[in-house]
C-alpha cells in the first residue's frame, strides 16, 4: 500500500485533487491517502467551501500560511511542511498546478529524498515575468514523476531534457471533477437567484496581478465589458484583490452605472460557479482551469492574458487569446458568440484520477 501526501494549496488545486484522493479513497487496498491544506488560500469563501462542495475529506494537516510575498509563502510553506513529511515518512507527494505551495512542498521532497509526482507537468507560457512560469519549471525539474495533461506538455518536458520514462500522459484530471460534479451543480439556484435562468448571459472572471494591479489593463478590459453588456448580460464574480483595486482605481462609481447590464457579484464556491458558467454563451477569464473547463463544455472563452500554458484549449477547444485590448475583445466575444466552435483534447474524458494512480503504481515498481 502506497502513502501518498497530496497536497492543496490554493483554489485551482482543489478540483484537481478531489477526484485523486476520491479514487485512493475507492482503491483503499492500494493507496493511504493524506490531505495537506497549506492554507495559501485563506479565505474561507475561496478555500473552505471548495472542500465542501469537492466533497473532499477534512485536511490531515492545515498549515496556516496565509498571505505574503512569493518568498514569504514559499519560506513559510517549507518551514511548515518538512516536518510533516519527517512525520509521515510517505511513499509519494502528490503537488498541483503552479502556485507557490506547489513549488515550497517539491523543494522539500527533493532534499529530503521522497519522491515527488507533479500533476499538471509540462505546461508552459514561455513568459518568465509570470510567478507561476517559474514554478512550473522548477517543480518539473524536481519531480519524479511528471502527470501531463496534453500531448503538447509531452513535447516541452521532452525538449527541456527530461527522460521519457520520468512523463506520463494521463489526460486532465480537473475535467474529472467537472464531470464528476456536474449533477450536483445543477441542483444549485445561481441562476435563478440572479435572474439569469433561461437567458443569454456572460461571465467575468478576473485576478491575476498583470490585470487588476495596473489601472490601465483593468480600464480596457471594463470598457469591452461594457460593450458586451449591451448585448447580453455579464455577471462578474469578483475576486477579493479584484475589488479592492476596483475600489482603488476608483472604478466602483463605473461597475455601478453599468447596473443591471454589468453585475458584479461575491465570490462563488465551486457548485454554484459551476452552475453559473456552464450556462453562459460566453466567458471571459484570465484564469487557467476555466480554459480547460469551457473547452471540455464547449462554451466560446475569451483569456485576458497575452499567453496561455494550455495551447491545446486553442487548437482542439474553444479558447481564444485576446489580451487586453479593448477592440480586440469585443470584436473576438461578438465573432464567438456568432460562429461558436467544439472540439475536445485527448483523454479528456473524466478517467485521469485512475490513471494517476496506476502511473504511480508502475514507477512504485
Amino acid at each position: 500500500m502506497l502513502k501518498v501526501i497530496n497536497v492543496v494549496g490554493a483554489r485551482p488545486n482543489f478540483m484537481k485533487v478531489a477526484p485523486v484522493v476520491e479514487a485512493m479513497r475507492r482503491r483503499a487496498r492500494e493507496f493511504a491517502p493524506l490531505v495537506v491544506h497549506t492554507g495559501q488560500h485563506y479565505d474561507a469563501r475561496m478555500s473552505e467551501a471548495f472542500f465542501r462542495d469537492l466533497a473532499l475529506p477534512e485536511p490531515d494537516a492545515y498549515l496556516g500560511i496565509g498571505s505574503g510575498s512569493h518568498a514569504e509563502q514559499t519560506a513559510a510553506v517549507m518551514q511548515r511542511f518538512e516536518p510533516i513529511v519527517l512525520a509521515e515518512k510517505p511513499d509519494w507527494v502528490l503537488v498541483v498546478g503552479d502556485v507557490n505551495s506547489t513549488l515550497a512542498c517539491a523543494l522539500v521532497c527533493a532534499k529530503l529524498g521522497v519522491r515527488v509526482a507533479h500533476i499538471e507537468a509540462g505546461l508552459r507560457s514561455r513568459d518568465r515575468t509570470m510567478p507561476e512560469e517559474i514554478n512550473r519549471l522548477v517543480t518539473d525539474q524536481l519531480s519524479d514523476l511528471l502527470l501531463t495533461p496534453s500531448p503538447d506538455a509531452d513535447e516541452n518536458l521532452l525538449a527541456e531534457n527530461i527522460p521519457r520514462e520520468r512523463i506520463r500522459f494521463v489526460g486532465n484530471v480537473m475535467i474529472d471533477s467537472l464531470y464528476a460534479q456536474l449533477e450536483r451543480a445543477n441542483r444549485s439556484q445561481i441562476r435563478e437567484g440572479l435572474g439569469v435562468k433561461g437567458t443569454d448571459y456572460a461571465v467575468v472572471t478576473l485576478h491575476r496581478p498583470s490585470n487588476v494591479d495596473d489601472s490601465a489593463p483593468l480600464e480596457r478590459i471594463l470598457s469591452a465589458l461594457e460593450r458586451i453588456s449591451e448585448r447580453l448580460p455579464v455577471i462578474f464574480p469578483a475576486h477579493p484583490r479584484t475589488r479592492r483595486r476596483l475600489e482603488e482605481f476608483n472604478l466602483m462609481e463605473r461597475v455601478a452605472a453599468l447596473a443591471p447590464r454589468l453585475r458584479l457579484i461575491e465570490p462563488l464556491g465551486y457548485l454554484d460557479f459551476l452552475r453559473l458558467f456552464s450556462g453562459a454563451k460566453l466567458v471571459l477569464t484570465d484564469s487557467g482551469g476555466i480554459q480547460e473547463e469551457t473547452t471540455a463544455l464547449s462554451i466560446p472563452c475569451l483569456t485576458l492574458r497575452e499567453n496561455t500554458e494550455r495551447p491545446i484549449t486553442i487548437t482542439h477547444g474553444t479558447n481564444h487569446l485576446v489580451g487586453t485590448n479593448t477592440a480586440t475583445i469585443t470584436a473576438v466575444a461578438f465573432d464567438a458568440l456568432d460562429h461558436p466552435r467544439e472540439s475536445l483534447p485527448p483523454l479528456w474524458d473524466g478517467q485521469a484520477a485512475d490513471r494517476i494512480l496506476n502511473a504511480l503504481l508502475e514507477k512504485q515498481e
